[in-house]
């Protein structure tokens, strides 16, 4: 990326930004001293619009590829924004103006030497869905099998990768240079998402991501994975299984097909709580466009460029953040919050556990199954956000996708109860966590790890007792302190300080009256005395004073 197309570029950002309204950002966080001087190039009045968070969703459309990818980020990290900032990036559409069919021709040549008719059978020329990254059209394998071919739109990874290096270095500058950088890791933000996206445009990793889901559900009839035909496939080309269907959400359609609503909504949370509880590998994009319904029931799902993983760690304080929510028991679910890392800081745990503990108790007397997951999911999330803390990203994710699954569930079944449906998928999981198999696993792993420890350690000390006979051994300790704490001992500072100079004008009082024995009440020492001794007993008086109200 050149200096000048980088340059185009960031102005054709702050152009589209000022035509929305969005251009006071530049002078907020202070980005023109990064970016450079862009207001010429911007040169339009904001545009009007509905509400600021509409304007925002459409920005982010009219920017691109990484850009709708980023608010679809942001609408899984409730922690980060407000709640209707984070239903309208839920809408973000990912449709694009189709690709000419020569530049088609010419990605299919370049990957497979061949043009599309000499590959396939057929290979129809209208696209059948275009998106940001993607087009797809439909095709026909040389043995007779209907197929979707999904094709990179070209020039794509060039736009991404300049945008990626626009948004890393303005995350840099936010969190390094200013206040709002000091409480959100943008930095650490951008980086995520530039590994996420990265993965989302290679074709190669998203067939092994639908190969992975599919093997979870192997025998299993709920969830319908397409097959992946890897001859026809690289990493800007995948050629897949054609799979149609009803869509989830075409309930007038699913009831002329005679398919049971309510089965279909407990199929939907099924997939999402096996994904999450017993795999820790998921769909991240449960929306309603990517589930077809089959005629005997079946869901299938499609495009796995978007994943979540979730390790055994995290797994398991989930279940421990649900049973804590379930008791009601503010101290056990800030315990977990903490030990999953949540804390950036400092953390007012009083404070927090006060705002719990009223969150909760509004549960008090009732089932939590007659409370959504997303609600309680998401008034824990708001508490959490005022009080300094910050989710691990994966979780988040799956906050998000089981708050849609419940959703779909919920508009397939309007008397369908996610929280309660779940109870016995999160008894299994405890259960398989905590059985004899699990438990002798961690307990090889820890033996390893401690025979590894005993072999290392001897060499270990010997340079760390070296480090110490040699005097290079440092130890640095930092102490975090509020404001009240810095507070009470600056006070405490000034009276040890008023003491020591009320001391010694009490020394010096006594040195004079000895060396000058004053006796003349006109002459200038006498004087001198009688104002130092005034001054000595103000300051005994202030201090007794300080004393006797901060013993109050």
């Amino acid at each position: 990326m050149t200096h000048s197309d980088s340059r185009r570029r960031y102005a054709e950002i702050g152009k589209v930004l000022a035509h929305h309204g969005f251009e006071f950002l530049w002078s907020k966080w202070g980005i023109e001293k990064v970016l450079g001087r862009i207001e010429k190039a911007i040169g339009e009045k904001p545009k009007p619009a509905e509400t600021q968070p509409e304007r925002l969703r459409i920005t982010l459309e009219e920017l691109g590829t990484t850009f709708i990818k980023l608010g679809q980020m942001l609408s899984t990290r409730p922690d980060m924004l407000p709640p209707e900032y984070i239903a309208e990036l839920s809408k973000l559409q990912d449709n694009a103006p189709r690709v000419p069919y020569e530049l088609i021709v010419e990605a299919i040549q370049s990957q497979f030497g061949a043009s599309p008719q000499s590959v396939f059978q057929v290979f129809e020329v209208e696209a059948r869905a275009a998106g940001s990254i993607a087009q797809v059209h439909n095709a026909v394998l040389p043995d007779g099998t209907p197929v979707v071919v999904k094709i990179r739109r070209p020039g794509i990874e060039l736009q991404v990768e300049e945008d990626l290096a626009i948004l890393g270095r303005i995350g840099r500058f936010i969190s390094n240079d200013t206040d709002f950088g000091k409480h959100v890791d943008l930095d650490g933000l951008v980086d995520e998402f530039a590994f996420t996206l990265r993965n989302e445009l290679d074709f190669i990793r998203e067939g092994q991501n639908a190969e992975r889901i599919a093997g979870a559900f192997a025998g299993d009839p709920s969830l319908r994975v397409p097959k992946i035909y890897w001859e026809f496939s690289t990493t800007s080309i995948l050629t897949m299984e054609d799979i149609r269907g009803i869509k989830i959400d075409d309930l007038e359609a699913l009831d002329s097909a005679g398919i049971n609503r309510k089965r279909l909504a407990k199929n939907c949370a099924h997939i999402a709580l096996v994904q999450v509880l017993d795999q820790g590998f998921f769909h991240a994009d449960p929306h309603p466009g990517n589930f077809f319904v089959q005629p005997d029931g079946t869901i299938a799902l499609l495009d796995y460029g978007m994943v979540g993983r979730l390790g055994e760690h995290l797994r398991n304080s989930l279940l421990r953040l649900s049973m804590a929510i379930s008791r009601r028991d503010a101290d056990r679910l800030i315990d977990e919050l903490l030990a999953m890392g949540a804390a950036k800081g400092g953390v007012d745990r009083q404070r927090l556990s006060r705002d719990l503990d009223r969150l909760l108790s509004q549960y008090e007397g009732a089932s939590l199954g007659s409370f959504s997951a997303g609600q309680v999911l998401r008034e824990i999330t708001a508490v959490a956000q005022r009080n300094g803390l910050t989710f691990p990203s994966e979780l988040m994710v799956v906050v998000r996708v089981l708050t849609m699954d419940e959703g779909l569930g919920a508009n397939l079944d309007p008397d369908f109860n996610f929280i309660e449906f779940g109870k016995p998928y999160f008894e299994r999981f405890w259960l398989k966590s905590h059985s004899l198999k699990a438990t002798a696993k961690r307990m090889k792993e820890g033996a390893i790890d401690l025979a590894d420890l005993s072999v290392d350690l001897p060499d270990r000390l010997v340079r760390l007792l070296g480090t110490v006979e040699r005097g290079e051994l440092k130890v640095t300790t930092q102490v975090e302190m509020n404001e009240a704490l810095s507070n009470k001992l600056q006070q405490a500072a000034n009276r040890i300080a008023v003491s020591v100079l009320t001391a010694g004008l009490v020394i010096g009082l006594s040195v004079i009256a000895l060396v000058y024995r004053p006796t003349n009440s006109e002459g200038p020492t006498y004087f001198i005395l009688k104002g130092l001794l005034a001054v000595v007993v103000a300051s005994t008086v202030w201090l007794l004073i300080a004393i006797w109200r901060s013993t109050r």
